[in-house]
């Protein structure tokens, strides 16, 4: 925030400012209370955050309230140090976002004040992301942006999806949570048409809409959102599957299996487990497939015939392998 429009604030009404940026919505009695003043004084505080070029909307009701609206300019943000450089942490490491990112963390840098700069310019120079073998789709932060709100507000909301098959329809969605992964934003929420939940890619979203309908959350299929979207993407039926039965009960297939797998893992009665893999990908099926099956413990297998030939075709090879492996050091 520029040190002008802090001087012109006296403390209280950083306060209120602060506090309106935290929640949606308060009735004035809760800002009262915090604040320890007046309903006389809160609305002149009101009336000053406005003359400030701060949208400050009083909300109907009973005991009536304030809430913090968007305009159509970019008003000073206030945050805290662990705001500020939580901010810039995800900035250096946002994903798809590109250039727009940069300039943000750049705009930041500027403003905060000196005691925060040696904190911020270790976090701009020492972090980072490690790059998806898949660059990161470009996605619109205005988009990105509307939806995120609409999550936080709860609000139902309208867009256009493109499928992976390219065809375009309608979809109408209670918003809950956005998730990166494997280079990709997701949009997790209740499809109210289908009565389900689902997933869609933040880059096939175009003309996103919140309704003035509000939702009470339902309870995610897994407490944690990133769990529930690769829940879903183990449940969906995509373009090649195969199911691998393991002589390892799903707990040590588990504890020896590193790293996310595309698919589920079902415990079976005699201590076995059963993995299926599903993807679009034959190359992303194949690979993972293969890592299952290099754990070296007795296996069936049913795949379909483009995955049962590749993966021939890779045992053929090894068959063939003679020599010494060279030594290779590094760390992890």
């Amino acid at each position: 925030m520029s040190g002008s429009v802090r001087g012109e604030m006296p403390q209280r009404l950083l306060r209120l400012l602060s506090l309106l940026q935290l929640r949606r919505e308060w009735s004035g009695a809760e800002l009262t209370e915090r604040l320890g003043v007046s309903a006389r004084t809160l609305r002149r505080d009101v009336e000053r955050l406005r003359a400030l070029d701060y949208r400050v909307e009083g909300t109907p009701g009973v005991a009536g309230g304030y809430r913090l609206a968007s305009g159509r300019d970019l008003p000073p943000l206030l945050l805290d140090d662990e705001e500020a450089v939580a901010t810039a942490l995800g900035l250096v490491t946002a994903t798809g976002v590109g250039d727009s990112a940069l300039r943000a963390l750049a705009k930041l840098e500027r403003v905060l004040p000196a005691r925060l700069r040696p904190r911020l310019a270790a976090v701009r120079d020492t972090a980072s992301a490690v790059p998806h073998v898949v660059a990161p789709s470009r996605v619109d932060p205005a988009v990105l942006g509307l939806l995120a709100s609409s999550c936080r507000d709860r609000v139902v909301t309208d867009f256009d999806y493109r499928d992976r098959a390219g065809n375009v329809r309608g979809r109408r969605v209670e918003p809950h949570h956005l998730v990166a992964h494997g280079g990709y934003w997701y949009l997790l929420a209740h499809d109210t048409d289908r009565d389900d939940w689902r997933t869609f890619r933040v880059d096939r979203v175009s003309g996103p809409r919140a309704t003035h309908r509000r939702f009470t959350p339902r309870r995610l299929p897994e407490p944690d959102p990133a769990v529930s979207l690769t829940r879903l993407f183990a449940d969906g039926v995509y373009e090649h599957t195969v199911r691998v039965t393991v002589e390892l009960s799903a707990e040590a297939f588990r504890a020896r299996f590193h790293g996310p797998l595309p698919g589920r893992i079902e415990p079976l009665d005699d201590g076995g487990c059963r993995i299926r893999i599903s993807a679009d990908s034959l190359d992303l099926v194949c690979q993972y497939t293969a890592a299952v099956l290099s754990l070296g413990v007795p296996f069936t297998l049913e795949a379909p015939p483009e995955v049962a030939e590749r993966l021939r075709g890779v045992g053929s090879g090894l068959a063939e392998v003679r020599g010494h492996v060279a030594d290779g050091r590094g760390g992890r």
